[in-house]
């Protein structure tokens, strides 16, 4: 089917500062998971991904090391969940999740992309509507039967399965990511219970995309960047089609 989930790799810029800005999204990031649900991975599917991820993504384990301790501490930052909807230029759809210490600072910030670019930020649940929130899975192999079978055995609600190009995507409800992933690790993965995803994600996807082009399509890059290089966003979602 062509789902137009994006990769969300955080790719690492040129510039240190660029860097600087990566490596405290995956920080804070790390730390809220840690001290949430348990500092070691082992007992934490949701901190091992993550740490997962980071390594991918090249972030150095010193970065990693100190937002595991801080996590052990009793104090610490209080950092909550956010999420913004809105219409981007071109009448695009965007969700916009952060994590916050001061939410009034970060309502304004994130406000304020919008308004600079002639967008309209909205209420909760404007567009996520126009959205699933889904957990995704890719990996390589094609053998959707024995994907399908895992899957059902362990009673995940699989939302789509697609093969192409020696690639398989899995698409569940977010509520069944663990289930889901575990599922596939039991059945695909080594001896050791280790298995490699190329994608493994919580995504906000789109439900139809939106063409976004000329002058629009350059203020979309500005609007995006503008909310990325805020250091509360953590995700950005949308519909525009900029091809």
């Amino acid at each position: 089917m062509g789902r137009a989930y994006q990769n969300k790799k955080l790719s690492i810029a040129k510039t240190s500062d660029a860097k600087a800005k990566v490596y405290s999204k995956y920080g804070r990031e790390i730390y809220v998971c840690a001290k949430s649900g348990g500092v070691e991975p082992d007992g934490n599917l949701a901190l091992r991904t993550l740490i997962d991820k980071a390594k991918k993504d090249q972030v150095p384990s010193h970065v990693i090391d100190k937002a595991l301790e801080k996590a052990k501490g009793s104090g610490g930052e209080d950092y909550s969940t956010a999420r913004y909807e809105g219409y981007g230029p071109g009448s695009s759809m965007v969700i916009v999740e952060c994590l916050t210490d001061n939410p009034n600072r970060t309502f304004g910030d994130v406000r304020l992309c919008f308004t600079k670019t002639k967008c309209k930020i909205g209420t909760p649940g404007s567009v996520g509507h126009m959205f699933d929130h889904s957990a995704i899975f890719v990996f390589s192999g094609d053998d959707e039967d024995t994907v399908l079978e895992a899957l059902i055995m362990a009673d995940v609600d699989v939302t789509d399965i697609e093969c192409e190009d020696d690639m398989t995507t899995v698409f569940a409800p977010h509520t069944e990511y663990n289930k889901a992933k575990q599922a596939l690790i039991d059945t695909l993965g080594n001896d050791k219970g280790e298995f490699e995803f190329e994608v493994d994600e919580i995504q906000f996807i789109p439900q139809n995309t939106h063409p976004v082009t000329g002058d629009d399509a350059i203020m979309f890059e500005t609007f995006l960047d503008m909310l990325t290089d805020l250091d509360d966003v953590q995700n950005v979602y949308h519909n525009a089609d900029l091809n």
